[in-house]
């Protein structure tokens, strides 16, 4: 039986020896990478491919940027590239028929619906919808700032964190138009900047990082009736020292087996490992340790779950860690990969593809 086989593709800032978004062959069993391609995207802070697997959506200067995946050996070719009516984007998502792209801005606070086309080529912008906020003196908070946008497992709503003034708002998304209505709004508290929101493999649970109070909000999620409920049930620090000034929350990560969570912590330069039960979504320290690197900006875990990746933005490299869920540790293991400004890191297997519910009348 053959091997599966995978990729990585890392988006970096266009500085140094960075150009755009690097591509690495992934030795799952001895838990490295080696470089093999690098594209020339400007300023690839993050990436997510589209539904059928065929394409990667990276956000870049010029708005979004759309390059073919070759499934036999994870290269990447240029096909278009598209603005979206605002400031550069920081955050990228796709609905489940493959029709939208959903694009979070960071800096002028609006999230943006992108049509996208059977043949991978990104259309025209469907809607866009500027968060509004206090606007006080302060830059950091009190300002919209959306730092991700995540469809429902269930695909029936679409939640856009705004990390300036601590909601989560809910959209609806029309099939057809992709005009975005607000719903709901889940309010976090005053301060809290959460940054990133991920769903458990069954759907019934939600975690949100804050990285100004340094906590992962979990939450009970019930999508069936017309407003989704949002309970929440349980906050942990993440942080190796509590009393620790000047941290931030970064990375946020559930292993493809829906059993553990990873976050990473920006300042003291940690990782914490969290067992996720099962039942009640709730989670359970395992261990919280230092990264040896600066700012682990990202992070990932191999696809056997046994190979920790934190991307050291400010340090300018890639790390990798053996994990030890027994133990409950990790232990770096071989060099670091020097790379320039790290942002993201997305893993991807080799032949992956399926075709969504996408029809000719949603080509239009």
């Amino acid at each position: 039986m053959e091997k599966e086989k995978y990729v990585a593709y890392v988006g970096t800032y266009t500085h140094g020896s960075s150009v755009g978004v690097h591509v690495y062959e992934l030795d799952v069993e001895n838990g490295y990478m080696k470089e093999r391609d690098v594209v020339p995207v400007n300023n690839a802070s993050h990436l997510t491919k589209s539904t059928n697997g065929k394409y990667l959506y990276s956000i870049a200067d010029e708005g979004v940027e759309v390059l073919k995946i070759d499934q036999s050996t994870g290269d990447l070719t240029p096909i278009n590239k598209v603005g979206i009516d605002g400031m550069r984007g920081c955050f990228l998502s796709t609905d489940q028929r493959g029709k939208f792209l959903f694009v979070a801005g960071y800096h002028d606070g609006k999230v943006t619906v992108v049509h996208t086309h059977r043949d991978g080529r990104l259309g025209s912008v469907m809607d866009g919808i500027f968060h509004k906020g206090l606007f006080s003196v302060a830059e950091r908070n009190f300002r919209p700032h959306i730092s991700c946008v995540m469809p429902t497992p269930d695909g029936k709503f679409l939640c856009v964190v705004d990390s300036g003034i601590d909601h989560i708002n809910i959209y609806k998304v029309n099939p057809t138009s992709g005009k975005l209505k607000l719903l709901d709004i889940v309010r976090c508290d005053l301060e809290s900047g959460p940054r990133l929101i991920r769903f458990s493999s069954d759907g019934r649970f939600a975690y949100v990082n804050c990285e100004l109070s340094n906590e992962i909000l979990v939450y009970e999620y019930d999508g069936s009736g017309k407003i989704p409920k949002f309970e929440l049930i349980q906050k942990v620090d993440p942080r190796m020292d509590k009393d620790e000034k000047g941290c931030a929350s970064s990375g946020l990560r559930i292993s493809p087996s829906g059993k553990y969570l990873y976050t990473s912590t920006a300042g003291e330069n940690s990782v914490a490992i969290f067992k996720i039960n099962q039942k009640d979504g709730k989670l359970t320290k395992l261990c919280i340790l230092p990264i040896s690197g600066k700012y682990p900006k990202d992070i990932e875990v191999f696809p056997d779950e046994k190979t920790l990746v934190t991307l050291n933005h400010e340090s300018n490299e890639i790390r990798f860690f053996r994990i030890d869920y027994h133990k409950k540790l990790f232990v770096m293991k071989g060099r670091p990969i020097k790379i320039d400004t790290p942002n993201c890191i997305l893993i991807s297997k080799l032949g992956d593809v399926k075709e969504p519910a996408y029809t000719s009348e949603d080509e239009g």
